[in-house]
């Protein structure tokens, strides 16, 4: 059977980003439509406002304007997730923090590392290893009112509006790859004889039949998990966060927009801070077994200074884990059906990306193409998220606080994967090579493993150096030094690019 009509179930970020990647792939063949069902009666999550630099290869490979997405996101820009607190407050004072930054390591030259670890003259890692550091910490954009879109001086991705981001991938999706908008209800998924879906029943359009279903309904995964009853696997025993209150803080127009997610630790989790144009995304991050959610509200009180403005708290639930299976029969899962973690490193919104592009480049063209893809699929995506999982533990397992239970759980040895244990004694000797990442479906790399080892002080055995590249190192790291004071002075002030992007606009690309 020829696969002619795809439909995916749900809409928000996920929805609309598998749209895009779909409408795009498909829409070389006139026989193929794409349809996305989302129901009028089903508000989005919203909580995931952060991103990684491969969502600009995505959107312009869409052909969204990156002038039109900041102006109508509230989009500002991401250039790191500043860790606050993640060690000990004793031990490297009060306020401690180190930066994950999205520019490459010692991208002028000489790899920085050895040196950094033999003779790093007081300096954090990624002051000594990236002029992106020192950028963060003066609160400058990534690039100027005249570099095209899409590219950067320095490298980037996204804080934005969840709502808006959703809106603006629908318009572009019905717009330029004609998939179709269904407002419906779903009520019911039929099943086929041999465990396949075979239509839909709705509320308001009654019973619609597709040839291939994608799953974005979110945690309640009604195709894949309560339809197809593809099994959760939790990993509570890894990752102990399970609960977040969420809240929105406003802001003055005037006020500073740091260029980075903040990301503040405390007794039992968490806090994430993301400022946009015209307000503060919060969520507290916690576990419900070592912290109660009263206790947890007064933290957050505390953290918003008194919450002057009596703003009101929304517990999400944290249902930690993913599914058995990502692709069963004729329907694939993404987003939050696929399964979720707590949102440290912008996880959901890459995988949710990586899943769905996976998928729109090697797409069935009939029913007896699924069996093979279908398992490529779920090996793939079991590896990715695997991988996501230990290096999400990994800032946890690295910490050296023991100032509560929750951070001596997280250092138990049955808490860490083989693979995560393995690779940490094998650090523990030589620094992280590139070859220690031998797949590109290890959506986190040697750079992202770099930044969070040294960050957090991680005890490498000390490498020799020769005279040779001892030379070459101070010659880089001289240079680097003065690339970042001249950057301090040609980049603009994050929110005055933010103005002038809204007024004038970037190069087209």
């Amino acid at each position: 059977m020829t696969i002619k009509k795809v439909v995916i179930v749900g809409g928000g970020t996920a929805g609309w980003l598998a749209a895009n990647h779909l409408g795009k792939a498909l829409s070389y063949n006139d026989e193929v439509t794409v349809s996305l069902i989302e129901s009028p009666d089903i508000p989005p999550i919203g909580v995931g406002e952060g991103t990684v630099p491969q969502i600009r290869k995505t959107l312009s490979s869409f052909g969204i304007s990156e002038t039109e997405f900041i102006r109508t996101c509230d989009v500002t820009f991401k250039q790191s997730i500043k860790f606050v607190n993640w060690m000990d407050k004793k031990e490297h004072g009060e306020n401690n923090f180190f930066h994950h930054l999205f520019d490459m390591p010692s991208k002028f030259g000489e790899d920085l590392t050895a040196y950094w670890l033999n003779h790093n003259k007081g300096k954090m890692y990624g002051d000594m290893v990236s002029v992106q550091h020192s950028a963060c910490e003066h609160n400058k954009a990534p690039k100027s009112i005249t570099t095209p879109e899409y590219e950067g001086t320095l490298g980037y991705a996204y804080h934005l509006n969840a709502a808006k981001f959703a809106k603006l991938l629908a318009e572009n999706a019905i717009n330029k790859f004609s998939v179709e908008h269904v407002k419906a209800t779903v009520t019911d998924v039929l099943l086929t004889d041999n465990g396949s879906i075979e239509a839909l029943m709705t509320k308001e359009l009654g019973k619609l039949e597709y040839d291939f279903y994608i799953d974005c309904t979110g945690f309640e995964s009604v195709l894949l998990g309560k339809a197809l009853k593809v099994p959760f696997v939790e990993k509570t025993t890894e990752l102990l966060v399970n609960s977040a209150l969420v809240v929105q803080v406003p802001t003055q127009e005037d006020d500073e927009i740091p260029p980075y997610t903040l990301a503040t630790a405390h007794q039992a989790g968490w806090i994430w801070d993301i400022a946009l144009t015209n307000r503060r995304g919060v969520g507290f991050v916690y576990s419900d077994n070592h912290m109660s959610d009263e206790e947890a509200k007064r933290k957050l009180d505390h953290y918003l200074e008194g919450n002057p403005f009596k703003l009101t708290y929304r517990k999400i639930p944290m249902k930690v884990g993913h599914r058995e299976k990502f692709w069963h029969k004729n329907c694939v899962s993404l987003g939050l059906a696929q399964g979720f973690l707590e949102p440290l490193e912008a996880t959901s919104i890459l995988l949710t990306d990586f899943a769905a592009s996976f998928l729109a480049d090697r797409f069935p063209k009939s029913a007896e193409n699924i069996p093979l893809l279908e398992k490529r699929f779920n090996h793939v995506m079991g590896y990715a998220w695997e991988r996501v999982i230990d290096f999400v533990k990994l800032h946890y397992s690295l910490s050296d606080r023991e100032d509560s239970q929750f951070w001596l759980d997280n250092k138990k040895k049955d808490t860490i994967s083989d693979t995560l244990t393995a690779r940490l004694d094998l650090w523990q000797q030589f620094s992280p090579q590139k070859e220690d990442f031998f797949t590109k479906f290890e959506v986190f790399d040697y750079d992202n493993y770099l930044y969070l080892l040294y960050g957090m002080n991680y005890k490498t055995d000390l490498p020799v150096l020769t005279a040779n590249y001892y030379k070459k190192a101070e010659e880089h790291f001289t240079y680097a030094q003065s690339i970042a004071e001249q950057l301090n002075q040609r980049l603009p002030n994050h929110r005055e690019l933010l103005n002038k992007i809204k007024k004038y606009g970037l190069q087209g690309v």
